[in-house]
């Protein structure tokens, strides 16, 4: 399906580490690699990811690089079955992954835990997808008109949940007709007003498509930012910002990584 989320990019300063800890602790498997002369990407998932799931992309910049959070990237939220978010977190705890935020603290109804690099991966009860698939991917905005604005406008996104609380707002984007096991962008928006650093941690998102070249016109038709167009990137993906500043790619839905 056009339109919908493929991956999520994060960067991550040990890769083997990286690896393993998603392997042995969500059971993701390597999709793909891209091995390039500065960088390395792999692409994780689950063994049975549905056809309109997302991955998740580790990207592994060769050398000695440190990265900072930043706060305008939230979190990935990973799916468990409604009956086994404690028995899910507790087998984490056990295996020695970092606690964040455990199931007690936050109702029942969720939990947080840390990669090595310090992303945080939310652990949240749905009865569709497969365990530990990706369910959304949040992002903090300064103006929560302006982003429901952006991803209904610019990709034709829709709400399918909200969630609204004295002092803040989360909103839940898909494409019109997306399944439910799609990943979902969660914007969060507070009301106090705050500002949000980047960071370099966190990379993007990116969009799937049937046509680079028709969507990218239409994105520009709808006066999304030209961060690098198709030609400059020999045709093969293209990349965008919101206002703010988070970067999104736009990804053909038969893109294959470079031997």
């Amino acid at each position: 399906m056009s339109g919908t989320l493929d991956h999520v990019m994060m960067r991550v300063e040990d890769l083997e580490e990286s690896l393993d800890w998603y392997t042995t602790h969500l059971n993701y498997e390597e999709k793909g690699r891209w091995e390039a002369d500065t960088f390395t990407n792999v692409y994780l998932g689950p063994e049975d990811l549905h056809e309109e799931g997302a991955v998740l992309e580790l990207t592994y910049n060769h050398g000695d690089n440190t990265y900072e959070l930043g706060d305008a990237w939230g979190h990935i939220a990973v799916r468990v079955p409604e009956d086994e978010l404690e028995e899910s977190y507790q087998q984490l705890m056990d295996e020695g992954v970092e606690d964040y935020r455990d199931p007690e603290s936050c109702g029942g109804r969720y939990a947080f835990v840390k990669d090595p690099d310090g992303h945080q991966v939310e652990i949240v009860k749905r009865d569709y997808g497969a365990k530990w698939s990706l369910d959304h991917t949040m992002i903090r905005v300064e103006d929560a008109d302006k982003a429901l604005g952006y991803w209904t406008r610019k990709f034709e996104y829709e709400h399918t949940k909200r969630w609204e609380s004295d002092t803040f707002a989360n909103y839940f984007m898909k494409p019109t007709d997306a399944a439910e096991e799609a990943m979902a962008v969660e914007l969060t928006y507070n009301y106090d007003g705050r500002t949000y650093e980047m960071g370099d941690a966190w990379g993007h998102l990116a969009v799937r498509t049937d046509d680079l070249g028709d969507y990218w016109e239409d994105l520009m038709v709808r006066e999304a930012e030209d961060y690098r167009d198709p030609e400059s990137c020999d045709n093969r993906y293209a990349f965008t910002k919101d206002f703010q500043g988070h970067e999104i790619e736009i990804l053909p839905s038969d893109f294959e990584s470079p031997e």
